[in-house]
């Protein structure tokens, strides 16, 4: 079986029903309380700026000791003006990079001039930070005004947005904070307990609900337990996805999650590239150890849901895990819970993220063009584009059905592995030293 791929599972458990909508008068009613609440009343984490010249190395300390999820990058010409943003999502992608740095060919570096300024700068002994600022593509720039409102937010996450910028008073060209995705569903968590309507419409069943990705032909990105770190930063960043899926080697089922905060909190203090040869099981366990877990499975399936599962169950499960996305399982007969069960072979069936809540929000405040999906594509889109230049180079090709990245993934990883195995010094300030701490490429 192949270590990491985009599972594909036919939703057998219920028919594609016709989605439920909101009440017209009752959406009315949360519209306009909606529309009177400031966005920087929701604002959930401060404004830590560096400079665009601070080393890749000392950004990412920064993001440990400050224990913030985000930083900002400034212009160098102007401190007051921020140019990015440089989060996890970067540090997973520029880590991989780090890793498979040896594969890419002159021709590779000609076509992505950002790689190339990246592997230059490296080789130069010192990677600045604003060179890595939304490396992922996940992370762009987004700011609202200071008399933005709940419906500009919605407008802003409903196409993928993570985290917006919210300015401070004009004359002003500060930031008074940043607002995520994570803090408005919880805002509309709260809101929902004071609103019996909203409660109402949020006790609906997820396969009820126009949800994305949890139906027929819903794309779960997933690596077994037998893949490496290194694989499943691989895929997270190939894939554009904050997270991924974790199933049994032999069934296919749920076991856990990986995420890009987890590769940074954990692969980047460890400051070895031994690490991203190990098993994600082993892995999984070294994260869940506080929390009484010792062989890489959840004790309780905290990053799964079913398709009846309601909406508002899901919302808290969200909240609670911390988590951006969970991972929707079948149905078992005479089973109210989604048990990651051994018994049950290829138990995934879609996803669920806070984005695609959101989105079911903005079509009930009337917002036009919503459509999570769209900077998951254009990741993607991207990430194709690179690999097939990449492969055209050594005269292969890069297989398009979903189930490429089931095929194509296996090879790659081994090749990568013994690659990485033959070329482990990784440093990303000389590419000469042992370790791969994150200043090191």
């Amino acid at each position: 079986m192949a270590h990491g791929r985009r599972m594909s599972e036919s939703f057998t458990a219920f028919e594609r029903p016709t989605a439920i909508t909101a009440p017209a008068a009752d959406s009315q009613e949360w519209i306009n309380y909606w529309q009177g609440i400031f966005a920087r009343d929701v604002i959930d984490s401060r404004i830590v700026k560096i400079s665009g010249q601070t080393s890749v190395e000392d950004a990412c300390d920064i993001l440990l000791s400050e224990d913030i999820s985000c930083l900002t990058v400034t212009r160098d010409d102007e401190p007051s003006s921020v140019s990015g943003l440089f989060d996890y999502s970067d540090v997973n992608a520029f880590l991989t990079l780090a890793a498979t740095r040896h594969t890419l060919t002159p021709e590779d570096l000609r076509g992505n001039r950002r790689v190339d300024e990246i592997v230059t700068a490296a080789r130069a002994g010192r990677v600045p930070v604003h060179l890595v600022s939304n490396l992922s593509q996940k992370n762009p720039l987004v700011t609202l005004p200071y008399d933005s409102t709940i419906i500009s937010l919605l407008e802003q996450f409903s196409r993928g947005t993570h985290r917006v910028l919210i300015h401070g008073p004009s004359p002003s060209s500060d930031f008074l904070g940043m607002v995520s995705d994570h803090r408005l569903l919880a805002w509309f968590s709260v809101y929902a307990s004071r609103s019996p309507s909203l409660q109402k419409y949020l006790s609906n069943p997820l396969h009820s609900l126009a949800l994305p990705s949890l139906h027929l032909d819903a794309s779960v990105i997933a690596a077994t337990s037998h893949a490496t770190v290194l694989d499943a930063m691989k895929l997270m960043s190939e894939e554009g996805v904050s997270s991924i899926a974790v199933v049994d080697e032999g069934t296919e089922t749920l076991l856990s999650a990986v995420s890009v905060t987890d590769i940074g909190k954990i692969v980047v203090p460890s400051e070895s590239n031994h690490i991203l040869s190990a098993p994600l099981q082993q892995f999984i366990a070294q994260i869940k150890a506080p929390h009484g877990s010792t062989d890489g499975a959840d004790r309780y399936p905290v990053y799964s849901v079913l398709p009846s599962s309601p909406l508002s169950y899901t919302v808290q499960k969200l909240l609670a895990t911390n988590a951006h996305r969970l991972f929707v399982t079948k149905e078992e007969p005479g089973c109210a819970s989604p048990i990651v069960s051994h018994m049950s072979p290829g138990n995934l069936t879609g996803i669920v993220s806070i984005v695609d809540i959101l989105s079911l929000f903005a079509r009930i405040a009337n917002i036009e063009d919503v459509d999570p999906t769209r900077m998951q594509r254009h990741r993607r889109a991207s990430s194709a584009s690179s690999q097939s230049s990449m492969s055209a180079s050594d005269g292969s090709s890069r297989p398009s059905s979903r189930t490429s990245v089931r095929r194509s993934l296996s090879h790659k990883a081994q090749n990568a592995r013994r690659s990485m195995n033959r070329t482990s010094r990784t440093s990303l300030s000389s590419m000469e030293s042992t370790d791969i701490s994150i200043g090191k490429v």
